[in-house]
C-alpha cells in the first residue's frame, strides 16, 4: 500500500522537460565558409562563435568534407 501511494506522487511530479536539439542544415554557404577557414587556418572556437554551431558539429562536418580543421597545435 505504502509503495503503491509512493508511486503514483512520483508520477504526478513534473519533471523539467528536456530542451529539444534544433538541427539546422548545411547550407552550400555553409560550407564555403567553412572551407574558407579550414584554408585561413582559424581556430574551431572561433568559427563555432562565427557559425553558431557546435565544434563537434564543425569538427563532423570536415571530417566528411575531408578538409582539415583545427590546426592549433
Amino acid at each position: 500500500m505504502l509503495l503503491e501511494t509512493r508511486l503514483q506522487h512520483r508520477r504526478s511530479i513534473a519533471l523539467p522537460k528536456k530542451k529539444q536539439v534544433v538541427r539546422r542544415e548545411w547550407t552550400k554557404n555553409d560550407i564555403k565558409e567553412l572551407k574558407a577557414h579550414s584554408k585561413a587556418r582559424t581556430p574551431v572556437a572561433k568559427i563555432s562563435k562565427a557559425t553558431k554551431r557546435t565544434v563537434g558539429a564543425l569538427r563532423q562536418k570536415a571530417l566528411n568534407l575531408g578538409i582539415g580543421l583545427g590546426h592549433q597545435r
